[in-house]
């Protein structure tokens, strides 16, 4: 099961005016922080950033892309497709949602990977302080492997 969230009504509205908008692929990305950058630039405008959260999703074959109207924006992964960090002792991912994390990780590069029943987020590293009188209790996983280990894909291809 994949995780469904409701995109704006206004891209309901296009993708049943213009159903057939080709896909954008190597665009947008979100970085190690939950930044989310255009070309390689971060997006500084508020209200965009809140667009691309609220219409952030995933197709069958574990590829995350922002719904931009009709059209459907690949994203790029510089890891995983959350990244999570703590407001108080809940786990906010970059889109605002809570994250429920089943599982936490340790990386052989030292991050922190978040994990429950659909996907993985990597824990902003300005929360790992959380975690390092118990990161050698944490399971271990290869970086190379994250991304078939939570079924998704870190750079979407046609």
């Amino acid at each position: 099961m994949r995780l469904e969230y409701r995109v704006d009504e206004a891209v309901l509205r296009s993708l049943a005016k213009w159903p057939n908008v080709p896909a954008v692929y190597g665009w947008l990305e979100l970085d190690r922080r939950g930044n989310w950058l255009i070309k390689g630039e971060r997006i500084g405008n508020l209200a965009l950033r809140e667009f691309i959260a609220r219409n952030y999703a995933c197709d069958a074959e574990g590829r995350w892309f922002f719904q931009n109207g009709p059209q459907r924006v690949y994203v790029k992964l510089a890891y995983t497709p959350f990244v999570v960090h703590y407001e108080g002792e809940e786990l906010v991912d970059q889109c605002g949602r809570r994250f429920e994390a089943k599982q936490f990780w340790l990386d052989d590069e030292g991050s922190v990977l978040a994990s429950n029943d659909e996907t993985a987020a990597l824990l902003d590293d300005r929360d790992l302080a959380r975690f390092a009188d118990r990161a050698d209790a944490l399971p271990r996983v290869a970086p190379a492997e994250v991304a078939a280990r939570f079924r998704f894909a870190e750079n979407p291809r046609p």
